[in-house]
């Protein structure tokens, strides 16, 4: 095989991306995209190349040619995709969380597993070069036992109220990235979660049932003991910044900014803001995710996320939001065993 024809189902703004990504692979032809609004994308279809345009997911699964899909369409449609798509024989790249539910992620995770299609999550930041590097740094143990992780993550300003109101919480639609980030950098399960919360940005979160702003404390099974903050607000751009301290050195990644220059005055100094939000951010991992996953399909090699990476970030995210409703640290074995995982 030396080239894999892909389907895309969903066509909002992160399936637009891949697709924009994936028509300029060479190992890839990108066949098919649905949408149930499929005449409002029929346009843009065209002008990148991309020759089927349907409104019905199932046309994908059932042409024979696909031979891998990616699921990008909203998180309570992704169980029933996933279950079909892997009957199907399609090997299958789902965007994060794979669900808001753990008994139904475990149920998609079994009907992979008996099917043996690849399956990859979409956990972009481990392919960004500074994180990997970061992830790279901790494993050859070049700094040592780590001992404590600090991530900042926080958006430039705040999704609208129909967004919050579907996407699963602060801690299942924001953070979830950071909790996988953790696991990526330290290397070790997360063994005990303890969250607070607040809406200090717009009442409008309280009305949803969230919050949108937040801190999560993490305890590893290595002992270390990771900080998350977490807001949907950040005046000054795309805040994305990770620390790894350990026992012979530490390791940092700061904001990418749209220049490295600092203007030096009597004044100050001068720098340019982050940049300003996901995709500007995370522009090139958005294309290495692809790249590997398209290379683990025709070099028959592990996906580089797994489907046991999106439940373990599901897991951390589900024991946040325990936490934080019931005021207590709780461990992920208790989740474990109330969603028979």
């Amino acid at each position: 095989m030396s080239r894999v024809k892909v389907g895309i189902i969903g066509a909002g703004r992160i399936g637009k991306l891949h697709a924009e990504n994936l028509v300029k692979m060479h190992r890839v032809e990108l066949k098919a995209i649905s949408d149930l609004f499929a005449g409002h994308i029929r346009e843009w279809a065209d002008r990148i190349g991309i020759p089927v345009v349907t409104d019905h997911y199932q046309n994908i699964l059932h042409d024979k040619e696909i031979q891998a899909i990616l699921i990008c369409s909203p998180t309570d449609t992704h169980v029933p995709i996933i279950t079909e798509a892997a009957k199907a024989g399609k090997h299958i790249f789902c965007e994060k969380p794979i669900s808001f539910q753990l008994e139904q992620t475990k149920q998609a995770l079994e009907a992979v597993k008996e099917t043996g299609v690849k399956f990859q999550v979409g956990f972009c930041r481990r392919f960004d070069q500074s994180l990997k590097k970061a992830h790279q740094t901790v494993k050859e143990g070049k700094i040592g036992q780590p001992h404590l992780l600090r991530i900042t993550s926080r958006d430039p300003h705040p999704p609208t109220k129909e967004y919050v109101a579907a996407s699963g919480g602060l801690f299942f639609d924001m953070a979830i990235h950071d909790f996988d980030m953790a696991r990526y950098l330290v290397g070790s399960e997360v063994e005990e979660v303890f969250a607070q919360g607040a809406v200090l940005i717009d009442p409008m979160f309280a009305e949803c049932g969230d919050v949108d702003t937040a801190v999560t404390t993490l305890k590893f099974s290595n002992g270390a003991i990771g900080v998350i903050d977490n807001s949907r607000k950040a005046v000054y751009g795309y805040d994305q910044r990770v620390e790894v301290f350990a026992a012979n050195g530490c390791v940092t990644v700061e904001n990418a900014r749209p220049t490295t220059a600092a203007i030096s005055t009597a004044e100050g100094v001068l720098l340019d803001k982050p940049k300003y939000f996901f995709l500007e951010r995370y522009n090139e991992a958005f294309v290495q995710e692809m790249a590997d996953f398209i290379e683990s399909i025709l070099d028959d090699k592990e996906v580089p996320v797994t489907g046991h990476d999106g439940l373990q970030a599901e897991l951390i995210a589900r024991a946040a939001q325990k936490s934080f409703a019931e005021k207590r640290p709780v461990k992920i074995a208790e989740i474990m065993s109330a969603a028979q995982v």
